[in-house]
């Protein structure tokens, strides 16, 4: 199987990516379950790519009900090293203005429903999460992202609510107050499991709205979010083609060896259904 690939989740209104050739459309199944549609495996810009658009192609999935831990071990298994994570969010700030994209660099998760870790069931590890995202990827992203034209703002915090509803406007207000620069409905869980799985991640957001905190704005509403959907899928879509070619080839950051020392179970003590079922992921640590 061909290995570096480049894993590409497709958010709201993002469910194909424009001058891909697909070469074949991938059905698997995973220790954690089917994810969230068929891989698309194709060609762009002479470098391998996989995508999946991350709630199915008929935008089937709430945010709470998308497979995360399948998606993410899915592209692991698949042979990606990459994953360029393309999601629609709110602004929280007045600066960051509908149409802008920002490549934020830390997270804040606000969910309840939803099973963030491939470990447990006989194995324990702790992985280092202070710093969420691949600052290499997000920054060929950006630099990508201003070369097509796009207002781009660097860093910031995502915050991971859990939806569907959007926030009232007493929570708006309060997660504003706490310095957070988007609010989003799912990138926190996908940026753990590609850590865990020493996969460098990096989220394009792409800005569909102010939040419910804007006074002098419209709350934000389904239809403002499809209609601005439509004018980012665009600007996106641009920006990954641009991106890809300048992703290196072989990696030199932390990602790639997130787990090491870090796991505390004995491999003598990992129950073998567990060593199985994680051993594209835990494997080269525990021979």
């Amino acid at each position: 199987m061909s290995r570096k690939r480049i894993g590409i989740i497709g958010g709201s209104g993002l469910y194909r990516i424009r001058g891909v050739e697909p070469k074949e459309e991938i059905d698997l199944d995973t220790p954690f379950g089917r994810p969230s549609d068929r891989f698309i495996l194709g060609e762009l810009e002479g470098r391998e790519v996989l995508f999946l658009p991350r709630h199915g192609r008929s935008h089937t999935l709430l945010p709470s009900e998308i497979p995360f831990r399948a998606n993410i071990y899915g592209l692991k298994k698949l042979g990606v090293e990459w994953i360029i994570s393309v999601s629609a969010v709110g602004s929280m700030k007045e600066h960051i203005r509908p149409q802008d994209i920002v490549f934020p660099d830390q997270f804040i998760d606000r969910t309840r429903l939803r099973r963030d870790t491939f470990f447990g069931r006989g194995v324990v590890a702790h992985i280092s999460f202070a710093d969420p995202v691949c600052a290499p990827l997000s920054s060929v992203l950006a630099d990508a992202a201003e070369k097509c034209g796009a207002t781009v703002h660097r860093g910031g915090t995502y915050l991971c609510m859990e939806g569907p509803a959007f926030s009232t406007r007493a929570e708006s207000i309060l997660y504003r107050s706490r310095g957070v620069d988007v609010i989003g409905m799912t990138n926190y869980q996908e940026a753990k499991l590609a850590r865990e799985a020493e996969m460098c991640y990096a989220t394009m957001a792409c800005v569909t709205d102010y939040d419910c905190w804007h006074q002098s704005e419209e709350s934000v509403s389904v239809e403002m979010l499809v209609e601005n959907l439509r004018k980012n899928a665009s600007v996106a879509q641009d920006t990954i083609k641009e991106a890809v070619p300048a992703i290196p080839r072989e990696r030199s950051c932390l990602c790639a060896s997130a787990l090491k020392d870090t796991l505390l179970t004995p491999a003598d003590k990992i129950p073998e259904e567990t060593r199985r079922k994680l051993d594209i992921i835990i494997g080269k640590y525990i021979e």
